[in-house]
């Protein structure tokens, strides 16, 4: 199920966010309760990266202290556990997605690992020169740069789909560069700099049409609106753990069970090998022979228990409350003089990208830091991006689960302190 967070689009977020206990929520969340320059923590940079509830900690604490061993090659119990806790882990994954099977589900160390590992096992096998991918000019730099390095070592083609200057994808546009030499689409399921969300649905269908696979980057996506990954038909589709209010170090790729069991292994190592010998070595099956070597099996656990807390909450309880918040943002921040959101696309997420005139994202974020507001400022991994609305850089107020409308009003009147200094 995939829920837009927009006002047009859900009319019943408000109804829904009038039964979000934000303040249940949040004493759930540790970083919460910190001071930063003898200020309460205003964190506003979840699409960097999220806070963790006490729930998720705990239970890796207590994989950590209590049932910890190496999975899969174990003869006794202690490794038995494990190993089913790391599995069982990999299936709450296949759940929360949708997927047909658990062995759709590969653990990687983050998004970026698992697009590199199609863009190397096939993108190699599959992709040969004068071959097209297209992407958008909303990507992060790691849904850009794998495939530039394929293009400069086979010699593909990188089509590029645009932007309105709202930030809106343009389907018509994305649709006329796909033809008979396009094999892959890889494009983002919501903007990590303007929030906009893509219509990942037609977005798979215009590929199929095409002959082309579709892939999506849901590091932000999966957050806001979740995903189904049969519903939407995406052929790969990958996301990281830490922005889901999980631990680093683990990401994921889901991939149909039969593209995946057509590609080739993109380490070796141990865990994903059938038979080792000097002459030959042959392969398991998907999952495992994308997963060389001792996985981050803590991590996985640790994954499974945000995805447990967020589902225990309700995506679309989660949802409406951040329909609210970035409502408020919007009007609060759009009331300051000089200041101009960067993409206020028709369906969009709860990330607001701004510039004030006269004053550097540098030093906004710097400045607002000694108030306890913590945002973002730079390019964000997405240079392109900035290069297409004439920007070096922005500052950027991404919202999660446990922000208040009380937030939005912290940060204007930090902003209001940093103009005030600039004036």
């Amino acid at each position: 199920m995939t829920t837009a967070i927009n006002e047009n689009i859900d009319p019943k977020a408000s109804e829904r966010a009038n039964f979000y206990d934000v303040e249940a929520i949040r004493a759930d969340f540790p970083a919460m309760q910190v001071e930063v320059n003898g200020h309460p923590l205003t964190f506003l940079d979840s699409g960097a990266s999220a806070q963790k509830p006490v729930q998720v900690l705990e239970r890796m604490d207590q994989a950590y202290r209590e049932e910890y061993a190496n999975v899969h090659r174990g003869a006794y119990r202690l490794s038995e556990l494990a190993t089913d806790n790391y599995e069982n882990a990999r299936a709450t994954v296949a759940r929360f997605m949708n997927a047909a099977s658990a062995d759709e589900i590969i653990f990687t160390r983050n998004a970026t690992a698992a697009v590199n590992l199609v863009a190397s096992s096939w993108g190699r096998k599959n992709l040969s020169a004068g071959d097209e991918v297209v992407i958008s000019h909303m990507e992060h730099h790691a849904n850009i740069v794998p495939w530039q390095m394929l293009r400069d070592e086979i010699g593909i083609v990188i089509k590029i789909a645009p932007v309105d200057d709202d930030g809106n994808f343009l389907t018509d546009e994305f649709a006329a560069l796909l033809g008979e030499k396009t094999k892959l689409v890889s494009i983002t399921q919501t903007s990590n700099v303007l929030g906009t969300m893509t219509p990942i649905k037609e977005i798979a269908r215009l590929a199929h049409e095409a002959g082309a696979l579709a892939m999506f980057d849901g590091a932000q996506g999966i957050v806001h609106a979740g995903i189904d990954v049969q519903d939407v038909d995406a052929d790969f589709y990958v996301f990281t753990g830490h922005k889901l209010y999980g631990p680093t170090g683990i990401g994921v790729l889901y991939g149909k069970r039969d593209i995946l069991k057509d590609m080739p292994p993109y380490q070796g190592g141990g865990d994903m090998i059938e038979m080792v010998t000097f002459e030959k070595t042959t392969y398991r099956e998907p999952p495992a022979r994308f997963e060389a070597g001792t996985p981050p099996i803590i991590e996985a656990i640790g994954l499974a228990a945000a995805i447990d807390y967020v589902t225990g909450i309700g995506q679309d309880a989660i949802a409406g409350h951040e329909v609210e918040l970035l409502n408020h943002a919007t009007a609060a921040l759009s009331q300051i003089d000089g200041l101009t959101i960067i993409g206020q696309a028709r369906q969009k997420c709860a990330i607001v990208s701004f510039t004030i005139e006269g004053v550097h994202p540098h030093d906004i974020g710097t400045i607002i830091d000694a108030r306890g507001v913590a945002i973002r400022a730079g390019h964000h991994c997405a240079q392109p991006l900035m290069d297409r609305f004439g920007l070096a850089a922005t500052a950027r107020a991404s919202f999660g689960m446990y922000n208040k409308k009380e937030d939005v009003d912290v940060l204007v009147d930090a902003l209001l302190y940093a103009k005030e200094i600039f004036a």
